[in-house]
C-alpha cells in the first residue's frame, strides 16, 4: 500500500509539474505571437479571456477598440486561439484583399467552420467561389428583386398590422427585438424558398433557427445539453430542410414554371447548363442556402431595430422620410410599392444606408490566419491567429461628422458612400462582398418606408436604453421597446396581383 501510495504521489507530482509547464508554454506562446503590439501582458489559462466575451460582449470588443488605439490592432486570447482586433481600416483593407488559399480565410465565427458545416460560400477561394457567385447571379436581377420586393411587403404589412392590433386600447409598450425577428424570419422563409415549406417545417424551422442564435453565443461545448452543441445540430437539420427545397425547386423549374422565389430564380439557371455546374447538388445548394439566411435574418433584425430607434430620436429625419413617402406612394391606393417607385425614394435609401453606415449590424468579419502576414513593418500576424477587422470602427473613420446621425451624407450633393468608400465596409469588401446588398438595402427602405407611414410610434425611454448589445448582431439595450398606434384610416388591401 506504501508502494501505492508512493507511485500516485509521484506521478500527482508529475502531473502537477506538467500542468504548470504547459500553462507556463500557453503564457510565453500568448507573449510571443503578441509582439509588441497593445494586450494585456497576462491571460486566463486555457479559456483565455472567453468568460469576459460571454458575459458582456459589448464591454469586451470595446476594450479591444481602445486597447487599439493609434497602433491601429491589439491582441488577446480566447480558448487557446491568439486573436488580433484590427480597429484602423486601411489595416482591414489588408485582410479584406488578401483573402485567399495562402493568406487569410473568411471564417464568419470564431468557430465558424464547426458551427456552419463545410458547404458555405464564405469558405470558398478562387474558381469555386467565382463559379457559385456567377450562379448567384440570377437570384438578384431586377425581375428577381422586384419579386421578393412584392413578397416583402406582403410579409412587412401583415407583422405590422399584427403589432399595432395586439398592442392598441391601451396595452403596454412591445418591445420590437423578437417581433422584428419573427418578421425577418418569415420573409427570409418566403422569400429564399417560397412554397416549399409547409406550416410544420416553418415552426421547426424557427425552433432550429432559435437554437442556432443561442448556440452561436454560447462557448463551443460540443456536447449534449450544451448550447453551441445544439445550436451546431440545428443547423445540419435546416441545411438538410433548405436541401429538400433545393430539390422540390429544381423539378418545378424543369416543368417549366415561373419562378416565384429565390431558389426558383437559382434552379432555373443551373438546370439548363450540361452538365450541371460545381456545388450545385442539393445538399451543397442547402448549405449554401443557410449561408444567405444566417446573412440576412439577423443583419435585416438587427438595421431594422437601430432604424426605428434613430428615427423616432430624430424626429426632422421622420418627418422627411414621411413626406417623401406621402409623394410616392399612398396607402389608400391598395398597392404594392412598385420598383420604380423604391427607386424614387432617395432620401428614405439615404437614410437606410445611413443606419447601416452608423449601426453596422455585423460589427467584426473575423477570419483566420493560413500563413504569417507581414500586416505593418513592425509586426507580422501569426499563423492560426484569428483576425478580427472592425466593421463598426471603420464606420467612424473619414467621414464627415462621424459620431452624428446624418442621412444626407448620402445625398447626390454629398456622396460620402463614394468620398470616402474605403470606410462604408458593412457589406464587406473584396471577392467576399456580400453578393445581396441590393436585396438587403430594399429590404430595409420598405420597411422603413411602410412603418413609417402606417404607424405613429414613441419609445419608452430608459437608462441604457440604446446601449449596443450583441444577440448575435447589434442591436438597443431595450429591444427597442416603443408604443404603437395606427396613423391612417385603414391598412392598405395589397396582394401579388395589385
Amino acid at each position: 500500500m506504501v508502494f501505492i501510495a508512493s507511485i500516485i504521489a509521484s506521478l500527482g507530482a508529475y502531473l502537477i509539474s506538467a500542468l504548470l509547464l504547459f500553462l507556463l508554454l500557453e503564457q510565453l506562446s500568448y507573449l510571443f505571437k503578441k509582439r509588441n503590439i497593445p494586450g494585456p501582458l497576462f491571460v486566463p489559462p486555457i479559456i483565455g479571456n472567453a468568460v469576459a466575451l460571454v458575459r458582456d460582449p459589448t464591454s469586451f470588443w470595446d476594450k479591444q477598440s481602445a486597447t487599439a488605439g493609434i497602433s491601429g490592432l491589439s491582441a488577446n486570447y480566447l480558448i487557446g486561439k491568439f486573436i488580433v482586433y484590427i480597429r484602423d481600416t486601411e489595416l482591414s483593407h489588408q485582410i479584406f484583399s488578401n483573402v485567399r488559399p495562402d493568406a487569410f480565410h473568411l471564417i464568419g465565427h470564431p468557430f465558424g467552420k464547426k458551427l456552419f458545416g463545410d458547404h458555405n460560400l464564405i469558405y470558398m477561394f478562387g474558381e469555386d467561389h467565382k463559379s457559385v457567385r456567377r450562379q448567384l447571379a440570377p437570384n438578384f436581377t431586377p425581375k428577381a428583386l422586384s419579386t421578393y420586393s412584392a413578397l416583402q411587403q406582403l410579409v412587412i404589412l401583415r407583422h405590422l398590422r399584427r403589432w399595432e392590433e395586439s398592442t392598441s386600447g391601451g396595452s403596454p409598450p412591445v418591445s420590437l427585438r423578437h417581433l422584428v425577428r419573427e418578421l425577418n424570419l418569415e420573409t427570409s422563409q418566403t422569400v429564399f424558398v417560397g412554397p416549399y415549406l409547409d406550416k410544420e417545417a416553418k415552426n421547426r424551422f424557427r425552433t432550429d433557427y432559435n437554437l442556432f442564435n443561442l448556440g452561436s453565443m454560447a462557448l463551443p461545448v460540443d456536447l449534449p445539453g450544451f448550447a453551441f452543441g445544439e445550436a451546431r445540430r440545428a443547423v445540419k437539420r435546416l441545411a438538410e430542410t433548405l436541401a429538400i427545397c433545393a430539390g422540390k425547386s429544381k423539378a418545378r423549374m424543369a416543368a417549366g414554371e415561373e419562378p416565384t422565389c429565390l431558389i426558383d430564380f437559382w434552379m432555373q439557371a443551373i438546370i439548363v447548363e450540361n452538365p450541371p455546374p460545381p456545388h450545385s447538388g442539393d445538399e451543397e445548394i442547402g448549405g449554401l442556402l443557410f449561408d444567405f439566411l444566417f446573412a440576412a435574418q439577423d443583419a435585416s433584425t438587427s438595421s431594422l431595430l437601430w432604424a426605428v430607434t434613430l428615427l423616432e430620436s430624430e424626429p426632422e429625419v421622420l418627418n422627411r422620410v414621411r413626406e417623401e413617402v406621402a409623394k410616392i406612394w399612398s396607402p389608400e391606393s391598395n398597392a404594392l410599392i412598385t420598383v420604380d417607385q423604391l427607386a424614387e425614394m432617395k432620401y428614405t435609401r439615404s437614410v437606410a444606408r445611413e443606419v447601416v453606415r452608423y449601426r453596422p449590424p455585423a460589427t467584426m468579419v473575423p477570419h483566420v490566419a493560413a500563413t504569417d502576414f507581414p500586416l505593418t513593418e513592425s509586426y507580422t500576424i501569426p499563423k492560426g491567429t484569428v483576425v478580427f477587422p472592425s466593421v463598426f470602427d471603420s464606420s467612424f473613420q473619414g467621414f464627415t461628422e462621424p459620431d452624428r446621425f446624418d442621412p444626407d451624407r448620402f445625398s447626390e450633393t454629398r456622396q460620402e458612400d463614394q468620398v470616402f468608400k474605403r470606410n462604408f465596409l458593412a457589406f464587406g469588401w473584396g471577392p467576399h462582398q456580400c453578393v445581396g446588398q441590393r436585396y438587403a438595402l430594399n429590404h430595409l427602405v420598405l420597411f422603413i418606408a411602410m412603418f413609417s407611414s402606417l404607424l405613429d410610434f414613441k419609445r419608452l425611454r430608459s437608462d441604457g436604453c440604446d446601449d449596443i448589445v450583441y444577440c448575435p448582431t447589434i442591436s438597443p439595450k431595450d429591444g427597442c421597446t416603443v408604443f404603437l398606434s395606427r396613423r391612417v384610416a385603414k391598412y392598405p388591401n395589397l396582394s401579388l396581383n395589385s
